[in-house]
């Protein structure tokens, strides 16, 4: 052999060794994983850099004072025994309250956790998968499509959708023990049957007792556990059903027992099998549709051929995206009604895949376990029981799917086998599609970066979503781009002229520009379309109190609190209403419930503080400043507060410090000033004194009592011509001033220096 050739023999020699190495290592199951898992968190990663959203995480996390505090007794009791945000979800509750207990309220570490929950789910759907069909490499590529799958972005992206994650792993945990108990079933079943033939005349010693399996009894519970985080997969028992058919082949090929002839397939058997399941799911859907009573849409404005033709246009546009995952948004507005002929071409597209399915199930059979997987995992949330505004979301779709892409793998896998394609050129394409998919899902995560990106995206992809609008509004507002968001509010309720919550958030945009009247209009606007509206309420009873119009904002935030008595900023406000008018007990008491249900509110400490201290409570009253301080070191009403305390108690030096740092705060607030020269002149630091009342002064001239404090210190200090010049302006400002009278008589029978 000639040297070019024997080089070339040698180098394909050892590429063939590599290739075969890492051949055995992707067949290693735990390497696989791994792969899995690295790829899930390399794609996602950027999701660590994403802000919480103002749609939904208010409500689950930045807003929720149960959240808020951490992992508490209370908090558990409260998540087990509430009905919030129209769920009963206790796992999900815990779930935040211990992100904020490690990483309090940054939004990196729950959207890390979230992450790390998908990943989970990859690397679970994927064992799972090749514990129950024992294909390595398919289960590995379903799990690679539903790990880097775009639609699957929302579900990870989105802290509130914590839920979804959560509730899945528990889920596949559920399958994967369901699957383990039906092999030890049939392992058992075989070893009973062996030995009847052995012993003629004795009945069997195995028969089908589902409880007495401690896998079975172990899937029962973590099905209960994904019902806890989210009732998505009510329909559990069906999925159950399916796999009986393909993998586990139970429905064919019926075993009989010598005696009694029992089959251990047949479906009955394997109906009353799943009855311990379908009796938590019909537990779970009583409390849901329980909890979701006061959401959930009439049939007067959605009726239920509305329904039942947006289920079918949605079954359509979900396979339509997919196979081409793009304009995905958040939500997906509902358009009332469908044209017919979209109405007509879903139902015949759902009808003829179903039909396809059926018909080659007998020789596929995957076919059907993936189709109608999908199809009735989506039915709890397809909108024939319709809640919210959306006609579809992304996030329905994150169990669901793991149907279609069995069906795509399993296919393209039977197709590569009847067509001897190369094993290059396929393991190729699967490369690319899944380098595809997390192109995709790149691109979709930088929507996710803040409300703004998220709602100008959506608004760019959709029509007529008035929800993007308000969203989007709300954020702008927040930062300081009113006009814009103004812009977009009266864009909303052209789209919907029933908007409250544009109203609301009109009236709030009007209120931070100091535009009263014009924020009490909005906000009675958004009362006459949802007078129960708990923000409305508690706006519209901020602006009453700003105005002095304690009776009307006592009343309104009274209606606000017995539309959700758990609201702690409409019982800090009614707290501070009931303290102007002197009702002060009857404040003292809302306020300290206020402190109850969020601990970490400073305004509410700080405002009970004021309430002790017209009891007289003084060193009570300080603790609860140095506590809202504690929360908001750059508090200044706080510091103002404390400092103005601790000086009546002639604590000078603490009051020094409190007004020293609420003045680098506030350099142009004239109190401040004002109140620092008296503290100095109390210390006998004149000087000093001296010039922050004249500061004070060169802000606001026309303040009697500033001429006074200052011309009494300029006559200590021997500087008489000034000290009369502001004694008389004092005069001058406020006639009869005794005062300053008293002080400028004694100038005058003073001795000049």
């Amino acid at each position: 052999m000639d040297e070019p050739e024997l080089a070339e023999a040698t180098n394909q020699s050892g590429i063939s060794r590599v290739g075969k190495r890492l051949a055995a290592m992707l067949a290693r199951p735990a390497f696989m994983g791994l792969l899995l898992a690295v790829v899930t968190v390399a794609v996602f990663w950027p999701v660590r850099n994403c802000d919480y959203i103002n749609y939904d995480d208010p409500v689950y996390v930045t807003s929720n004072p149960h959240v808020r505090q951490g992992l508490t007794a209370n908090g558990v009791v409260w998540a087990f025994t509430t009905i919030h945000s129209s769920n009963w979800h206790p796992l999900t509750w815990l779930s935040h309250m211990f992100d904020v207990e490690l990483f309090g309220l940054k939004p990196a570490g729950p959207h890390l956790v979230n992450l790390l929950w998908h990943t989970a789910n990859t690397v679970l759907l994927f064992l799972v998968l090749r514990q129950l069909t024992g294909a390595h490499g398919r289960s590995a590529l379903v799990a690679a499509l539903f790990a880097l799958h775009p639609l699957h972005v929302e579900s990870v992206a989105w802290i509130s959708e914590r839920k979804d994650v959560l509730s899945t792993f528990w889920g596949f945990l559920a399958i994967g023990t369901y699957g383990r108990y039906v092999q030890e079933a049939e392992g058992r079943g075989q070893r009973a049957e062996a030995g009847d033939q052995k012993s003629e005349g004795r009945s069997p010693s195995f028969t089908l007792r589902p409880l007495s399996s401690g896998s079975y009894r172990l899937a029962l519970l973590f099905f209960g556990l994904s019902l806890m985080t989210r009732p998505m997969l009510v329909t559990l028992p069906f999925v159950l059903l399916l796999l009986d058919y393909w993998p586990l082949n139970r429905m064919s090929g019926f075993r009989r027992q010598a005696s009694g002839g029992e089959r251990l397939g047949a479906p009955g058997t394997l109906i009353w099998e799943k009855l311990p399941f379908l009796l938590l799911s019909a537990l779970s859907c009583a409390i849901t549709l329980f909890a979701q009573h006061k959401a959930l849409v009439s049939l007067a404005s959605y009726p239920f051929s509305v329904r039942v033709g947006n289920a079918l246009v949605a079954y359509a546009r979900y396979l339509g995206k997919v196979f081409w995952p793009t304009g995905l948004a958040l939500p997906y507005p509902h358009p009332g009604q469908w044209p017919v002929l979209w109405v007509v071409g879903s139902a015949l597209l759902v009808a003829g895949l179903s039909a396809v399915a059926l018909g080659l199930g007998r020789k596929l059979p995957f076919f059907i376990t993936g189709w109608f997987w999908f199809l009735g995992t989506l039915v709890p949330v397809i909108g024939l029981v319709q809640v919210g505004i959306q006609s579809m979301a992304d996030r329905y779709t994150y169990v669901p799917l793991t149907g279609l892409f069995i069906i795509v793998v399993w296919a393209a896998g039977a197709g590569v086998a009847r067509w001897r394609a190369p094993k290059i050129a396929t393991r190729a394409a699967g490369v690319l599609v899944l380098g595809v998919c997390a192109m995709q899902t790149r691109g979709q995560l930088q929507y996710w970066r803040n409300s703004e990106t998220l709602f100008r995206h959506t608004i760019a992809v959709t029509e007529n979503n008035y929800l993007a609008y308000d969203n989007l509004g709300f954020y702008l507002t927040c930062h300081g781009q009113s006009k814009e968001a103004l812009e977009l509010y009266r864009q909303a309720l052209r789209i919907n002229p029933a908007d409250y919550l544009a109203y609301n958030n009109i009236g709030f945009c009007f209120y931070l520009q100091g535009r009263l009247d014009d924020a009490i209009t909005n906000y009675r606007r958004a009362l006459r379309i949802n007078p129960i509206d708990p923000s409305a309420l508690n706006n519209l009873g901020t602006v009453l109190i700003g105005r002095k119009e304690y009776a009307e904002a006592i009343n309104c935030l009274k209606a606000a609190l017995r539309s959700r008595p758990d609201y702690p900023d409409a019982r800090n406000n009614l707290g501070v209403a009931l303290d102007k008018v002197g009702r002060t007990t009857e404040a003292i008491q809302q306020l300290s419930q206020a402190l109850r249900l969020d601990p970490g509110n400073a305004e509410a400490h700080n405002n009970f503080a004021n309430a002790l201290i017209a009891e007289g409570k003084i060193d009570a009253a300080i603790e609860h400043y140095r506590q809202a301080l504690k929360l908001e070191p750059d508090f200044s009403q706080a510091l103002d507060n404390l400092g103005y305390v601790l000086a009546c108690k002639g604590r000078l030096d603490e009051a020094l410090a409190c007004y020293s740092r609420a003045l680098e705060l506030k350099p142009e607030d004239e109190m401040i000033h004002k109140t620092l020269g008296k503290i100095l002149a109390q210390m006998g630091r004149n000087e000093e004194a001296i010039r922050h009342l004249t500061e004070a002064l060169r802000l606001v001239p026309i303040d009697a009592e500033a001429h006074f404090d200052l011309g009494c210190l300029l006559a200590e200090s021997g500087r008489r011509d000034e000290a009369v010049k502001s004694l008389k302006e004092a005069l001058r400002l406020k006639p009869g001033y005794a005062d300053a009278e008293r002080e400028l008589r004694a100038l005058d029978t003073r001795p000049p220096e």
